[in-house]
């Protein structure tokens, strides 16, 4: 995927396609749709988004006999602390295009539509350059000059959407949602955006992330068994891990599932910000996943996502936000749920009310007035929202609440038996608008 840092300009057309590119495309449209699906399939290719679903065994729900089908490509990317889906486009976007095109192409689909966040707008404006050059190229659209197995003209036509900005968006139907114009609000299931009923304007859609995509062209191009040589077990090929936090050397890194949390944060990343300090959590999967404490056990484990369960944990979208020995970790749950809270849809009651309750009990906390009840109310709630919220935004919310009291309680019980005194928070100064003054913010804000 991160061809760019060899080739010079590779997300520009012709560059691309002096390099191999869309060379799998017109390998793929030699081939059966169920052969590039069986292919996908083989690979073992899984979700980059989070969930970690089999590509291929998402693309063969699809009814080929429906008349119209789609694909929308997720690159809405809000999970905090991920940002590899953004280098990806800007930089060799083509690869995430013709990978989308074979999708396509596989699941008999009428468009793909790109969905971006809001901020990505001077992302969305190259991308429908680069779409544009591809189109003009013949590859597909109204003019394709591609035919498929079939002697059929390849005519899928590809179009870019940016949508307000919301972290709800990333969620499957709530994108489906927005993308038809709609609130960014997630959809009671079933029916499923793969079957009729429950897609992109009713009908069967893959939803597929960005990284995902930029996977497929070099698994038609080299198969299933050479891709499956990358990686490990059930994990293969390779993963960008988005680095962020208290190391040296933050930033995305394009690695064989397998490697382990040691060689990542000090091999790649450069090891602790400060030599004085040591690594004490870890968020592997952003706000959204499960706190771990760290320990040699945890570094020497192997990223896959199967190996961090025994961690109660999950890799998600592999955004591995690292915290050394100076960070308070309820200082931690309370920001997560801040912005879990900001940025729940208010859809349903059990994430709307519980959101906004756990951040009310956290404020107390760490004003210096909490109770040790509090530890057990805010612990109650968070258990509540999680079976009964419409979506995972719910589910999120309550993970850094649960998982750090389970993993330190220590620290909630130091705040609130009065062994830790509340320290005023540093304020951002910015300045007002049009008067060049200064005024202050919160921190954060």
């Amino acid at each position: 995927m991160y061809r760019e840092l060899e080739i010079p300009n590779i997300r520009e057309f012709a560059v691309y396609t002096k390099n191999g590119g869309y060379d799998a495309l017109k390998k793929a449209l030699g081939q059966t749709r169920k052969q590039v699906i069986d292919e996908t399939k083989a690979s073992n290719l899984r979700g980059r988004g989070g969930a970690g679903f089999p590509a291929g065994v998402k693309w063969s729900f699809i009814d080929q006999n429906n008349p119209v089908n789609y694909v929308a490509v997720n690159a809405d990317e809000s999970e905090t602390g991920t940002f590899k889906d953004r280098q990806i486009l800007e930089n060799n976007p083509h690869q995430v295009i013709e990978g989308a095109l074979i999708c396509a192409y596989a699941i008999k689909a009428k468009a793909v539509y790109f969905y971006l966040r809001g901020e990505f707008w001077d992302v969305g404006h190259a991308l429908e350059k680069h779409v544009a050059d591809a189109r003009s190229a013949g590859l597909f659209g109204p003019k394709s000059k591609l035919k498929d197995a079939e002697g059929k003209s390849f005519e899928v036509d590809v179009f870019v959407h940016l949508g307000a900005g919301a972290y709800i968006c990333g969620e499957e139907t709530a994108l489906l949602n927005s993308l038809e114009g709609k609130l960014g609000q997630p959809r009671v299931r079933p029916p499923f955006p793969a079957n009729k009923g429950g897609g992109l304007y009713g009908e069967p859609t893959v939803v597929n992330n960005v990284e995902t995509l930029a996977n497929v062209p070099w698994i038609i191009n080299n198969g299933a068994e050479e891709y499956k040589k990358i990686g490990v077990g059930t994990s293969t090929g390779t993963k960008v891990f988005c680095v962020s936090g208290h190391v040296k050397r933050p930033g995305n890194y394009e690695l064989p599932f397998g490697i382990t949390f040691r060689e990542l944060l000090y091999e790649y990343a450069g090891g602790p910000l400060d030599d004085s300090k040591s690594l004490k959590a870890i968020l592997p999967s952003g706000g959204s996943g499960p706190i771990i404490r760290v320990t040699d056990e945890v570094l020497d484990t192997p990223l896959t996502y199967d190996d961090l369960r025994k961690f109660n944990s999950i890799l998600g979208s592999a955004s591995v936000i690292v915290m050394d020995d100076s960070v308070d970790v309820v200082w931690v749950a309370s920001k997560i749920t801040k912005f879990f809270k900001h940025e729940s849809c208010g859809k349903c009651t059990p994430c709307r009310e519980g959101t906004y309750w756990l951040d009310k009990v956290l404020d107390r906390i760490l004003s210096g007035e909490g109770k040790p009840s509090d530890v057990d109310l805010i612990m109650n709630v968070a258990k509540n929202m999680q079976p009964t919220t419409l979506c995972a935004l719910g589910e999120f919310a309550a993970n850094p609440i649960i998982w750090t009291i389970n993993t330190f309680p220590e620290e909630f019980k130091a705040w609130v038996d009065g062994s830790k005194q509340p320290v005023e928070e540093k304020v951002a100064v910015r300045p007002a608008r049009g008067r060049g003054t200064a005024a202050p913010a919160p921190a954060g804000d």
